[in-house]
């Protein structure tokens, strides 16, 4: 079985060891470090593409990823939002059971996303939400404790976008970068200072989310009226 691991393999590996250590964190409240493990695996995701397309993958590449990112970018991002809010915020019965069913209704839509997601796959754009930006979302919400019925709709709002038809630009070498320097500074940071880092994050995530699809629509028709004049 070792045998039919490429190098990208063994990185995504990493990521859903980071993801299961970020669980037990979360389970002995230690919730910066906890975060601070799930951008590591999200730093872990790219980083194992970026390898992928330079050295190929291996046979179980294709399998073993979703598996690792449910680990690392679902069950323990939406666990980290479960015990924080347990810990932080009083929740009534009923609120407690809303949440409950609205975390559960998110790993569902990620399920379906990371399960579906090899035969969706496109060169320019994701269809759908990436998970990963879904991941980030609720580790910054996890930082700054907002209203809970705040963080209902967003969760509910991002888990319709993972399952969607929106069209999200695959973003250059040189975003990634920059994007990898926010979590970097977040990982580094833990949420101190007045959440700057976190605040930084859940800026860019934002202008992803919200301008990314305008963006990619405006280019893609760009791109169809330079074809249809080279033709014509």
């Amino acid at each position: 079985m070792i045998k039919l691991l490429s190098v990208a393999d063994v990185v995504t590996l990493f990521n859903a060891t980071v993801g299961f250590f970020a669980l037990l964190l979360v389970f002995s409240h230690q919730f910066p470090l906890a975060a601070s493990l799930i951008l590591l695996g999200l730093l872990a995701d790219g980083l194992d593409g970026m390898i992928a397309r330079r050295l190929g993958t291996g046979k179980i590449g294709e399998y073993l990823e979703p598996l690792a990112d449910m680990i690392s970018l679902s069950i323990a991002p939406l666990t980290l939002i479960y015990v924080t809010y347990n810990k932080w915020v009083v929740l009534e019965p009923s609120t407690h059971l809303l949440l409950g069913i609205v975390l559960v209704f998110s790993l569902i839509c990620s399920l379906i996303r990371l399960s579906s997601f090899s035969f969706l796959k496109e060169k320019r754009f994701f269809v759908g939400l990436p998970t990963s930006a879904s991941a980030m979302f609720l580790v910054v919400l996890s930082y700054l404790i907002v209203d809970l019925w705040y963080l209902l709709v967003v969760i509910v709002v991002l888990s319709f976008g993972m399952i969607s038809s929106i069209r999200f630009p695959k973003l250059g070498l040189k975003v990634n970068l920059v994007a990898a320097v926010f979590i970097l500074i977040t990982i580094l940071f833990q949420g101190r200072y007045n959440n700057t880092a976190p605040l930084l994050l859940l800026a860019a995530l934002l202008f992803y989310v919200i301008i990314g699809p305008i963006y990619f629509q405006v280019k893609h028709r760009n791109s169809v009226t330079e074809t249809d004049e080279t033709h014509t």
